[in-house]
């Protein structure tokens, strides 16, 4: 055997143990790519992607724990104390056609032993696409002054409408879907408008609601600006008669300041008169209360409020508050 054979032998012997080891060898799967959860500020804060989708979602709420007094019918202060948690669901997408939106709320209270309230309750639930808007919903007349005085009127309805709006300017306009009698018969039809512009440091909201049913409707005007360390809240209602908007009184008028003392301190006086409370012709009525908000720290805050009312009919008037602590997120 010469040397060139013995050089082709041993490459031959060394190709074929490599051949065998490729053979056997293993190979390692890289493992598939983890989508995180990815923050989404195209609607603001507080959204993020569903994971696989487009679509932007938000979630929030609140734990409120509460205590009412009032005067019982002997004139004694009674005290009743109650706990909530509220859950929103908001998501939204952009489309061909606009954002489209869809949000839902529901609360949960907690209800002493023998009471027979559903403790579960959907607060709203409603589709969005474009400026129009459909669903299960307060209306315009939910909205108010700042503190917890006023009664300038609330609806949670089922409507359907549309809402434009720019930079100092908004209208909108519901058909909602209203009781057409005390029976709570829900085949009645409403309709509800709102203009709101913005002047400086001034904000206007004109709303007129008639209800069809009752032939009868509502006027309202709001007025707020900013007026030194806060912000002063004017308003006015008119109402023609007994209807499912507002039928508190025939006209009332409110107002209130809510000063910000501090960061974290805000006092809030506010007081209203009616004419015929209640519909009822002569009885007059008035009602005057301070609000007290402190913020203790970041998602938590505690509420306190006074008032007194009183209305022609009744011999003495009647006082009420209720203190609160809110955890919201």
């Amino acid at each position: 055997m010469n040397i060139k054979s013995l050089l082709l032998g041993s490459a031959a012997a060394l190709a074929a143990v490599s051949g065998a080891q490729a053979a056997d060898a293993i190979v390692a799967v890289e493992p598939e790519p983890m989508e995180y959860v990815r923050v989404c500020d195209a609607f603001g804060t507080g959204y993020f992607y569903i994971p696989g989708t487009e679509t932007c979602l938000k979630l929030s709420g609140y734990v409120r724990a509460q205590v009412d007094m009032f005067e019982d019918d002997d004139g004694d202060f009674a005290a009743d104390m109650w706990t909530r948690a509220h859950l929103e669901v908001e998501a939204k997408n952009d489309s061909e056609i606009g954002t489209i939106g869809s949000f839902f709320a529901f609360q949960v209270k907690g209800l002493e032993d023998g009471t027979n309230e559903d403790p579960f309750t959907l607060d709203e639930a409603y589709i969005t696409a474009g400026g129009f808007k459909v669903g299960y919903m307060y209306n315009y007349w939910d909205s108010g002054l700042a503190g917890e005085t006023d009664d300038l009127g609330s609806n949670l309805i089922n409507s359907a409408g549309y809402q434009y709006t720019s930079d100092a300017f908004s209208f909108g306009i519901f058909v909602d879907e209203l009781n057409a009698s005390v029976l709570h018969e829900n085949d009645g039809i409403g309709l509800e408008a709102q203009a709101t512009g913005s002047f400086g440091a001034v904000t206007a909201a004109l709303l007129g609601a008639y209800d069809f049913a009752r032939e009868e409707g509502a006027v309202r005007l709001i007025v707020e600006a900013e007026v030194g360390p806060g912000t002063l809240g004017l308003a006015a209602i008119y109402s023609s008669g007994v209807n499912q908007y507002y039928d508190t009184a025939e006209w009332t008028i409110a107002g209130s300041y809510a000063a910000k003392l501090s960061d974290k301190f805000t006092l809030t006086p506010g007081a209203q008169f009616f004419s015929d409370y209640d519909l009822v012709d002569g009885n007059d009525a008035w009602a005057a209360g301070l609000t007290v908000d402190y913020k203790i720290a970041d998602g938590l805050a505690a509420k306190a409020y006074v008032e007194y009312f009183e209305e022609d009919i009744a011999d003495d008037g009647v006082w009420s508050g209720f203190v609160r602590l809110q955890r919201s997120f």
